[in-house]
């Protein structure tokens, strides 16, 4: 046989080996197999093992709080911090301690929802983002406690007076009239006349809320304060924000609290809560019953109402 025959019965069994060999792997091998996305190192194992769900990505991003801003600066230099969790769009702020250390308690409660959230991540709804300032009023909180920090109930031996004293900042002012609703220089604390500040937003605390909710524009705020026992609707000029009214019932309904659409027992002049509510974000006040009880469960049910009516 000659040469040039052979080589082509060699070429032809080899052609056909080949396409043979495509024939049953083509077969055996899966119709859409992995695909390693580019610029990332390929793995061992399946697609499965090495990619979480959807639902389960989603999951992650809420476990991990999205940390923390100084927001602002007090009179005395001292950070005014708020602490975020969650992710979502709808973002619900929550404050304490605009009154300082006379209103300790407040800043307490807030700690607690910290805590909660950290302890339970998986209650914040995929759209919700929550935020935490527990101490709006530093200077006035460290007067009577002794740090602008954590502490605990059993750190506030300051006499009544240190204590009263404490609900102003380092200016005299008190904060809960320093905001541009119906503001006054002089303003009212039960029958006492208080300093309003030089303007409004006169005080480095005010402002720092102020550009923070108008950089944010939170989709509903509640800021604590003591002693009244009740959860107040805000608003300015305009009458109650419908959603204002909504949010304002379930927190009570939840919390047992009664509601009211507005705090009527002495004139408010420059108060915060009214001028969200002249910024058209729902906001509302919750007083606790004494100057001294956290009422965690209370608050807790109230929270809890929030994260679901947002979440939907």
């Amino acid at each position: 046989m000659k040469k040039t025959t052979v080589a082509v019965i060699v070429v032809v069994i080899v052609l056909v080996g080949v396409a043979v060999g495509i024939y049953y792997f083509s077969r055996s091998s899966p119709s859409n197999p992995p695909v390693v996305p580019q610029n990332q190192p390929a793995t061992t194992g399946t697609v499965e093992q090495q990619q979480p769900s959807t639902s389960a990505v989603a999951t992650s991003s809420q476990n991990t709080p999205a940390g923390e801003t100084v927001i602002g600066k007090s009179v005395q230099g001292n950070d005014i911090i708020a602490y975020h969790y969650g992710s979502g769009a709808k973002e619900l702020l929550f404050i304490g301690g605009i009154h300082g250390g006379y209103e300790w308690n407040t800043v307490l409660v807030a700690y607690d929802l910290m805590d909660y959230l950290k302890a339970h991540p998986e209650v914040i709804p995929q759209n919700v983002k929550v935020t935490v300032i527990p101490v709006m009023n530093p200077d006035g909180l460290k007067k009577v406690v002794g740090t602008t920090a954590r502490f605990t109930a059993t750190d506030v031996t300051a006499s009544q007076a240190v204590q009263i004293s404490g609900r102003f900042n380092a200016d005299n002012v008190d904060l809960g009239r320093n905001f541009d609703c119906n503001w006054q220089a002089t303003g009212t604390w039960q029958k006492t006349p208080v300093s309003g500040g030089s303007a409004a937003f006169s005080e480095p605390e005010s402002k720092a809320i102020r550009e923070y909710v108008q950089a944010h524009k939170p989709a509903a705020i509640v800021t604590w304060y003591s002693a009244v026992g009740g959860v107040f609707a805000s608003s300015c000029h305009s009458g109650i924000l419908a959603e204002t009214k909504k949010i304002n019932a379930a927190y009570a309904a939840a919390s047992g609290y009664p509601a009211y659409d507005s705090f009527n027992f002495y004139t408010l002049t420059g108060d915060m809560v009214n001028w969200f509510a002249d910024q058209n974000i729902p906001a509302i006040s919750v007083l606790l019953t004494t100057h001294t009880d956290i009422e965690w469960n209370k608050n807790l049910a109230g929270i809890q109402a929030l994260l679901s009516y947002y979440g939907k």
